[in-house]
């Protein structure tokens, strides 16, 4: 109980609270209409022009309700308070308008918008106010229980409102933070291989450039090549980033584009073997498959030393995938399996389609990159 009570202390206003809509100003203008037309109707209310007045002239408070819940609280209880120390002490028997029942919508605003610190004070003046107005020798038990219960219904309904709102925003923030990952996955594995192949098309157009003019300026081409590559991908990508804007993407590549991405390779050799039935895989194994063979790929143009060949391997079997990259270069000294955004990515894309993932050095030289995905995505 103490730990709740902390809890509603501490708790901070509600966010995304707007001023003031367009609905708000019709109902303050059918509040003040329907104060008029029952102070000029009835007959039996105690000092009508005052009672007119009050209804009337606490109405606007609704346009400040989700601002200062607190503020206005305290205006339409202290009122009622008012009203009520009124009709106890001179005796004055149903002083105020029906009409100003609309106060509730003042309680649910209070627990909707307000902070901890405002709902516990703002609940208080309503209790006080709502206990002089309901003095059990005006009104029966029935009616007081009645009464307490109707305003405990409103900041029920603020509360529920509240919460489901808070539920929303919690799972749009946990939506955009599952998005953000996987962006930065996306970019990571797009432009780190990119720009890994730029590297060594860089370092071999140097070392050629000497010798044979003509290599370098294959080199040059095939870095003019990745570099357009990424600026497109790069593009497509900003535009999701940015709010509004519209983005136009391609088929997502899969496991056959793993020949054509082998081809773009400058070095060293990349050999690919491929199962025949690449029909049947779903959409999302089959773009995975292809971003972990690239990333793989990557981290072997950048870390492998010496490597001369590099070897994918993607073999369906008993309802599994099985995706294995090797090279056999010489292992960079202090290569770590836990190491960069890389692998760190690639086991999350795993994670997600409920496979396996295992990298680190090969028994016979060189690294190796398995992974393994089961062909029916779990839902």
């Amino acid at each position: 109980m103490t730990n709740a009570l902390r809890s509603l202390w501490a708790e901070p206003r509600a966010t995304s609270a707007p001023e003031r809509v367009s609905r708000d100003w019709v109902l303050v203008g059918v509040l003040v209409v329907a104060a008029l037309l029952e102070g000029v109707l009835r007959d039996d209310v105690a000092w009508r022009p005052f009672a007119t007045i009050v209804a009337v002239g606490i109405a606007p408070v609704m346009l400040w309700r989700r601002t200062h819940p607190l503020a206005c609280v305290a205006v339409g209880f202290g009122t009622a308070l008012a009203l009520g120390l009124a009709d106890l002490l001179g005796g004055v028997p149903s002083l105020g308008l029906d009409t100003m029942v609309y106060v509730l919508v003042l309680v649910y605003a209070l627990v909707r918008w307000g902070s901890g610190r405002e709902i516990v004070f703002g609940l208080a003046v309503v209790a006080v106010a709502a206990g002089i107005g309901m003095v059990p020798d005006h009104v029966g038990p029935a009616e007081v229980y009645g009464g307490f219960a109707v305003l405990a219904a409103a900041a029920a309904c603020g509360a529920a409102s509240r919460y489901r709102a808070e539920s929303r925003r919690r799972a749009s923030d946990q939506v955009r933070g599952q998005e953000r990952v996987g962006l930065a996955r996306e970019l990571h594995d797009i432009v780190a291989h990119h720009v890994s192949a730029i590297a060594v098309q860089a370092q071999a157009g140097q070392a050629m450039a000497g010798q044979r003019p003509e290599a370098a300026l294959e080199a040059l081409a095939a870095i003019e090549g990745e570099a357009s590559r990424t600026l497109a991908e790069m593009r497509a990508m900003v535009r999701v980033l940015r709010d509004g804007a519209p983005a136009a993407f391609g088929p997502q590549p899969g496991v056959a584009d793993l020949v054509s991405l082998a081809r773009r390779a400058p070095a060293p050799v990349v050999d690919v073997e491929l199962p025949d039935d690449l029909d049947e895989l779903p959409p999302q194994v089959d773009a995975a498959v292809y971003r972990l063979a690239q990333e793989a790929l990557t981290n072997a143009l950048r870390h492998a030393r010496d490597a001369s060949l590099v070897r994918i391997r993607v073999v369906a079997a008993e309802g599994r995938l099985r995706l294995r990259v090797t090279d056999d270069g010489q292992i960079t000294p202090g290569r770590s399996v836990n190491h960069g955004f890389g692998l760190l990515g690639m086991t999350e894309r795993v994670q997600m389609l409920g496979g396996t993932l295992r990298a680190g050095p090969a028994p016979g030289g060189g690294w190796a990159v398995d992974a393994e995905l089961p062909v029916k995505v779990r839902r």
